[in-house]
């Protein structure tokens, strides 16, 4: 399908008005468009009754000013273009909305705090590729559902507008909570049933669903460590029965937070290990009884899933783990954009950066490690094909659109890959170090699936 990519150039409302079109000539035969004939125009949810001018040796749009306003667009902006004859209407696009969580217009130069310049990414991106984004937060979405009040990048920094709802919604929200205010349910509801448009990384995950929808998957079983919600003492009992280490998870919990490694003590009892910000607080029981009591009324508030212990690789003493970017590409299909090693801090069981972890690549972290040398050439492909193999079954067996996946994994000593977590949020300041001018082949994986998924 044709899909040229053309600059827009606004002209005065006074010269042109709003429901014609003026078209290069070269466009108009490329994209097989009728000329001097009512067609529709759509850009994302915004409908324009409009006809079509062409203009000889140009290759751009010239579209009027009140259109240009109502359209959130300036002149300079590159968008696609498609003619659709059945529907007789002619596309403009693709129309990405990113939505996030917050956004800090007393701060014009850092607009969205520490993802300002993943935005900035994501913009230089959409004008190579002819794509249009704008970012927005729930409170930008109007009552009436069909437009959004949100940031662009322009020529003079960062601004805000209105624009239509988007074809496409990468929904970055980083909390639940923000998520599932009704009027995100109900701009996203309304969206996709009125106007098509199609919403990725719509929900959180959590660490129950996940191994209990990947269980169902045969070629993901290697993987899953011995799982289960924990709901009472029979299922602590049992799983400490059959391993002298098990981790107890909160089901919701991220970078971290709150995980507890328990862990035989002496002959009868067992020491637990509290994650904190200033380290790891432990804590020795005479019995399991005793823990349950301790941790029974935390369970009232919080979730956890319960899970075998690993014996992991580790570098002296600190534990590794590697988090695998994967994305669905310009076909729709998974791809490993990037792994990275994780090394804990010192004083910390998780490798999380927020917890003093620190970054290496795959082979780096391996060599640091007490991997037996035999395995480690093969770490990098049996990392791939465990984050694929998972992707695929997340898409499967969870109910819900995703586009990108954090997958945390790790290697036990003997070479084999465990999943440790996926994540449907991935952070965009930890997993690769972010360097002014450039732009990471993340970004472009993500702006050529919003094309792929729009049909632009």
């Amino acid at each position: 399908m044709s899909t040229p990519k053309i600059d827009v150039q606004v002209i005065s409302s006074g010269i042109l008005s709003e429901d014609v079109l003026m078209l290069g000539e070269s466009v108009i035969k490329q994209a097989k468009i009728p000329v001097q004939q009512q067609l529709q125009l759509q850009f994302g949810s915004l409908r324009q009754s409009v006809t079509v001018v062409s203009v000889p040796r140009y290759d751009g749009l010239r579209i009027g000013h009140s259109l240009a306003r109502r359209m959130g667009v300036s002149s300079g902006t590159p968008l696609r273009l498609q003619y659709r004859s059945a529907s007789r209407s002619l596309a403009l696009g693709p129309l990405i909305g990113v939505l996030v969580s917050r956004d800090y217009p007393d701060q014009p130069d850092k607009p969205f705090g520490a993802i300002t310049m993943f935005c900035h990414e994501l913009v230089d991106t959409c004008r190579a590729q002819g794509a249009f984004v704008y970012f927005f937060t729930p409170s930008g979405i109007q009552e009436s559902l069909r437009s959004v009040r949100g940031w662009v990048l322009g020529s003079g920094g960062w601004r805000q507008s209105d624009f239509p709802a988007p074809d496409v919604v990468n929904n970055r929200l980083t909390s639940r909570k923000l998520e599932n205010r009704p009027i995100v349910q109900q701009f996203v509801s309304e969206i996709k049933y009125r106007y098509g448009a199609i919403v990725f990384n719509e929900k959180f995950l959590d660490k129950s669903e996940v191994f209990e929808a990947l269980k169902n998957d045969s070629s993901v079983l290697r993987y899953l460590p011995e799982s289960h919600s924990l709901r009472n003492f029979t299922t602590l009992k049992s799983m400490c029965s059959r391993y002298s280490v098990v981790f107890l998870k909160p089901v919701r919990g991220s970078l971290g937070k709150g995980i507890i490694r328990l862990n035989r003590f002496g002959s009868e009892g067992w020491q637990a290990s509290f994650t904190t910000v200033n380290g790891t607080r432990k804590a020795t029981y005479p019995n399991l009884l005793k823990f349950f009591s301790v941790i029974s009324g935390k369970m009232k508030t919080v979730r956890y899933l319960i899970q075998q212990g690993l014996a992991l690789i580790d570098s002296g003493g600190r534990p590794i783990d590697f988090r695998a970017l994967t994305q669905k590409n310009a076909s729709g299909k998974w791809v490993v954009t990037s792994i990275v090693g994780r090394i804990a801090g010192n004083q910390h069981y998780v490798s999380n950066l927020a917890r003093g972890g620190t970054l290496a690549t795959v082979r780096e972290a391996v060599a640091r490690s007490n991997l037996p040398s035999t395995y480690r050439g093969e770490a990098t492909s049996r990392l791939t094909r465990a984050a694929l193999d998972i992707s695929r079954g997340i898409d499967t067996h969870i109910q819900a659109h995703f586009g990108e996946l954090g997958i945390d994994l790790a290697i036990d000593t003997s070479g084999r890959v465990w999943l440790l977590e996926v994540n449907s949020k991935p952070s965009k300041n930890d997993n690769t170090p972010l360097n002014e001018g450039k732009i990471r082949p993340s970004v472009r994986t993500m702006i050529q699936y919003a094309r792929y998924l729009s049909g632009f």
